[in-house]
């Protein structure tokens, strides 16, 4: 009988921010990027995405684990508006 399959390495969670057509931000976190981005361009990501298409991904940030992601994530909401995009151009890679 064959060796099982080693368990798969588990996917690293990640803080992102969307920028929408009207030019608000929104902030998430998932472990599979990829999969969530094609959601939110569906129309079945988050409620606040829908109808605010296109949507422009500026950015992910890897954390360790999901707390990690999430108090990431409280803590780029809990910032104003200004204080966000502050932080954006501080923390985004050029291209």
């Amino acid at each position: 009988m064959p060796d099982p399959l080693p368990p798969a390495e588990p996917k690293p969670w990640c803080l992102y921010v969307l920028r929408c057509r009207d030019g608000s931000l929104y902030c998430g976190i998932t472990n599979d990027l990829h999969r969530r981005l094609d959601m939110h361009r569906e129309g079945k990501g988050a409620k606040y995405t829908r109808g605010r298409g296109p949507l422009w991904l500026l950015g992910s940030w890897v954390h360790g684990d999901m707390p990690a992601a999430l108090k990431a994530e409280r803590v780029f909401k809990a910032l104003r508006r200004a204080q966000k995009e502050k932080w954006l151009e501080a923390n985004l890679q050029p291209s």
